[in-house]
This record gives structure tokens, sequence and C-alpha cells, in this order.
């Protein structure tokens, strides 16, 4: 491997994506017989077969696979490199590249954009994706800060929280349940729940909450993204924990209703998270700053459900009578 070049390793990447050399050779600029030429040599430095060949074009073989990962890496060493270089010629240089949970996106845009009309030299990329996808690019060093509401417990890492993050369970307008003072959470089992994958923040935080109230919950549809859950709820297909960030305008506008159930809203955080293993630039380190101290500022305002508290009846007080 001590001879294989970092042109011969982006070809073998765009190969991969594209799914033939012809089609790498146009992506990067050159002829197909020079593609050729190189993932033979390669193949030849590395003593294994890179790629295999089936009816739907090139694949990439175990051996082709951890170059491609080596590729990535560099590419994600080079970026970093020449954002440190355009910092040391200027503060307002570098680029930053912030990853945000899917329920963030309803915030996270325009946070970034004010911080972008502060920093106008400063490049700007946002990444959307669910815990999965934000966690995997967090770990491969993708991201340079990200926002989430559960910071990675496996790696280590320094989060500063944004701001708080009511949960609560929506339904249709026309539920049976709205209208309904007192509710608990037994009284919701006789109805479906859409809930987001499992694994995601809000799906654990919903498990936690029927778990600890002792209730098991009907689960109705499994759905992988906000917006789909919020239209099916308003379709009537059943009721959903989730994000009070996501909802705030459909309860303003009265397409979905926020149930008063007893220990509902459910309280998490907003974090602004880096990895201890990735140095940050200044740029970086500048939007993390930014989002810790005034992050919270572009939280959605939500209306949060009254819950009605039991009635105590005290007991009579015979009052003396006064003297005349």
């Amino acid at each position: 491997m001590r001879h294989a070049t970092l042109k011969q390793l982006r070809l073998l990447a765009a190969a991969a994506r594209t799914g033939s050399f012809a089609a790498a050779a146009e992506a990067c600029g050159v002829t197909a017989p020079a593609v050729t030429m190189q993932m033979k040599n390669l193949e030849a430095e590395v003593g294994l077969p890179l790629f295999e060949r089936d009816a739907r074009g090139l694949h990439l073989t175990a051996a082709g696979e951890e170059l491609a990962a080596c590729a990535r890496r560099i590419d994600i060493a080079i970026a970093d490199c020449d954002s440190a270089v355009k910092a040391l010629k200027s503060l307002e240089g570098g680029r930053v590249v912030l990853g945000v949970v899917s329920t963030a996106k309803y915030f996270a845009p325009f946070a970034l954009a004010a911080f972008a009309k502060l920093h106008p030299g400063v490049e700007t990329e946002l990444v959307i994706g669910n815990r999965g996808e934000i966690v995997a690019k967090f770990e491969d060093g993708a991201l340079d800060v990200t926002i989430m509401g559960r910071p990675p417990e496996h790696m280590a890492v320094e989060s500063a929280p944004i701001g708080e993050h009511p949960h609560l369970i929506v339904a249709a307008p026309d539920h049976p349940l709205v209208g309904r003072g007192g509710l608990k959470p037994a009284d919701l089992v006789s109805y479906p729940m859409l809930t987001r994958e499992a694994g995601s923040g809000t799906r654990t935080l919903m498990e936690q909450y029927f778990r600890e109230a002792h209730v098991s919950p009907r689960i109705g549809m499994e759905i992988g993204s906000n917006e789909t859950i919020k239209q099916a709820v308003m379709a009537g297909l059943g009721l959903a924990v989730i994000s009070g960030h996501t909802v705030a305008t459909e309860l303003a506008d009265g397409r979905l209703v926020s149930l008063p159930v007893e220990g509902v809203p459910l309280w998490r955080r907003w974090f602004v998270v880096r990895s201890q293993a990735k140095r940050l630039m200044p740029a970086a380190r500048a939007l993390r700053d930014y989002l810790a101290t005034e992050g919270h500022r572009f939280l959605p305002q939500v209306d949060l459900p009254q819950v009605e508290l039991p009635k105590v009846d005290l007991p009579k007080v015979d009052l003396p009578k006064p003297t005349l």
C-alpha cells in the first residue's frame, strides 16, 4: 500500500459510486482506459481484487470497501487541513459542517443562518438525518458539531445545553379524547400510537414514559419522519408522542391538539455536541459557542397543555364568631 496514490483512491471511490469505470472517468475528468489502468495498478499493489461485477454493474469487494473508507478519511483530513490554513489567513475564513437530527430541523437552519450573517466569510454546510445517520457521520469525523437531544454515550464528547425540549402527545381535533381532562397514560392504550423508528430519541422517550406508567402502548404504525407522523395523526390514524418543536405551527392553527395527559410534557434538552477526538477549527469553535449561548432564541414557542390537578376536599373549619 506504500505506493497507492490519492488519485487512485479517489478513482476507486468514484467507480464505486457510479457503478462503472466509464462513469467514474467522466466524473473525474479522465479517460476510461486511464481509470482501468489505475485500478489494475491499485489491485496489484493491494494484492486482492477490489471490484466484482454483476448485472447491475461494479461493486466493491471487502478489500475495496476498506480502501474506499480510507479515501473518505483522507478527504476529511484534507478538508480539515484546508480549513485550518484558511483560518490562519483570516479569522473569518474556514468551513464548518453542522449535523442536525431531523427533529431539530425546525430551528437549526435559522440559527445557522444567523451565524452566517455574523460571519459571512465562513463556509457553512448543514447535514440533516435521523439519529443513526447523524451519529454515524459524527463518529466518522465528518461533522464538526451536532445538535441532538441525547449525546452519544459510547464516545468521548463535549456537550453544552441549548434549551429545553418539550414532548407532547398529540391527536386530531376530532379524536374521542380531545376535550377530556385529567387523562392518564392508561387512557391512551386503546388507541394506536404512531411512532418513529426504534432507537430514535422520540421513540426511546415514549417507551420510557409508558414503561414508568406500567402500561403497554398499542403501536399502530412505525413511521420514519416527523412530517409523515403529523400528517398521519391529522388524518385520524392514531396518537403520537412527538417533539413540541415539530408541531408548534399545527397546534397554533388547530390542525393538531395536545392532550392533557398526566406527566406530559415530557422534558428533554437540546445539546450542541462535539467529539473530543476532533480538533475544532476557529470557525467550528465559533459556531459551537454561538449555539451554546444564542441557540435558545431560535427554539419554537409551544403552547403546552394544561393538565387538571386533582381536586382536594379541604376539611371544614368552624371559625369563632366575632365579638361585638
